[in-house]
């Protein structure tokens, strides 16, 4: 049976939750496919979170909980699958996944976010689950009262370290900056300081992680004066940033150099109908209240790319007398002139079709007709552009419209 969706967002992190919550309460059709167990992303995984306004104290988990729940309110729909390809149908999108089920939809967002960084270290790879790990909150119970090293000096480095304290013996965090200096704001630096459990090593980059079965020791470079240095680690811990996961959307949509997605301030990618929120789009800030925005601005964007959408395709795509679509503004003087003289020739009574699109209102046909200048005047038949005029005088107009119907 074909499972049909008016929008179809693909993970479940605070940006594709976002969406959901708007599209469902907007009354479209909304199914959310997240392959993991929970949905919540990255956020899911953070513990303490201390700057979502109006949680002055939450968890990842919980936040993401409270997401979810408002989401399925609204009617939105979850359902755990791995997208591996999104292709577009006329004005279908098909969704396929791993488990061979496809999904026809109207409009597709994506919000599959990133995925940590590997550092690409010798016996990083060969321990990985077996004393290395990307996740504080997935991991830390496993390291009670161990010792463990992070890399990393950045926001999720420094805030993971500070949840680690509560569970193991030391943390020491390996920093390629001279001392005293870590790219974390500063209120968290200020908690890592005064932090009695962890400790610093400066100027310093993880050189290779060892073991047996277990990570039991790393060693470490000093980048000032090349000197190795071996350090006891029951566990290594590695926050030095992102990758987004848009493998399935290469050679569909515009990707940066680092393979974020691209897109405008409505979160369109340049394939219409497919739009992109949070970690996985070329953004400045990546935090919990950004992707919360995007995924609000993109499902609000949906929902007029819809209106505007099946407005075109009934009212043009598919009429089968040929229709004459004026591209006009009412603040434009031109345009409301224009308007009134063809008002007058009475064209529906000579089997022509007359569909008004104001461009402000409608820019997503404007743009796709490549309207620049208005008023303008084109006409469709049997889907199909036959000819078009800009900013017409009253006999070109009348001589425009001869070649279609006597006037």
């Amino acid at each position: 049976m074909e499972q049909v969706y008016d929008v179809i967002i693909i993970g479940g992190g605070p940006g594709g939750m976002s969406a959901a919550i708007y599209a469902a309460r907007g009354r479209l059709k909304t199914l959310i496919l997240e392959e993991k167990r929970k949905a919540g992303g990255q956020a899911r995984t953070t513990w303490e979170m201390e700057n979502y306004p109006g949680f002055k104290e939450t968890t990842g988990p919980e936040l993401m909980e409270n997401f979810r729940e408002h989401a399925v309110k609204f009617g939105a729909e979850f359902k755990k699958e791995t997208v591996i390809s999104i292709k577009p149908s006329g004005f279908w999108k098909i969704i396929k996944t791993k488990s061979g089920q496809e999904y026809k939809t109207k409009a597709v967002i994506v919000s599959t976010g990133a995925e940590p960084r590997i550092l690409g270290v010798k016996g990083e790879k060969e321990f990985r689950g077996r004393g290395v790990s990307y996740c504080a909150t997935c991991d830390a119970d496993f390291y009670q009262d161990l010792d463990v090293v992070v890399i990393g000096n950045g926001n999720t480095a420094i805030e993971e370290s500070i949840y680690l304290t509560k569970f193991v013996n030391k943390v020491t965090i390996i920093v390629i900056h001279d001392q005293g200096i870590l790219d974390a704001d500063k209120i968290l630096q200020e908690q890592a300081f005064s932090n009695e459990k962890i400790e610093f090593v400066w100027s310093s980059v993880l050189e290779e992680i060892r073991g047996d079965e277990l990570v039991d020791r790393v060693l470490i470079k000093n980048i000032k004066n090349g000197e190795m240095t071996e350090l006891s680690a029951n566990g290594v811990f590695v926050f030095v940033g992102t990758v987004p996961r848009t493998e399935f959307l290469k050679g569909l949509v515009r990707l940066s150099k680092f393979n974020y997605v691209e897109t405008n301030e409505m979160m369109e990618t340049n394939v219409p109908g497919i739009y992109a929120v949070g970690d996985v789009r070329v953004k400045f800030l990546r935090q919990v209240i950004t992707a919360a925005s995007d995924g609000a601005t993109a499902a609000v964007a949906v929902e007029k790319y819809l209106e505007q959408e099946e407005y075109w395709r009934k009212n043009v795509m598919e009429v089968a007398e040929p229709v004459l679509v004026v591209f006009w503004s009412p603040v434009n003087q031109d345009s409301l002139k224009l308007l009134g003289q063809l008002e007058a020739l009475k064209l529906a009574d000579k089997g022509v079709k007359m569909v008004k699109i104001d461009t402000y209102r409608n820019k997503l046909i404007a743009d796709r007709y490549q309207i620049k200048e208005i008023p303008a005047v084109i006409i469709f038949e049997h889907e199909e552009e036959v000819k078009r005029i800009v900013q017409p005088s009253e006999p070109e107009i009348e001589d425009f419209i001869a070649g279609v119907v006597t006037v």
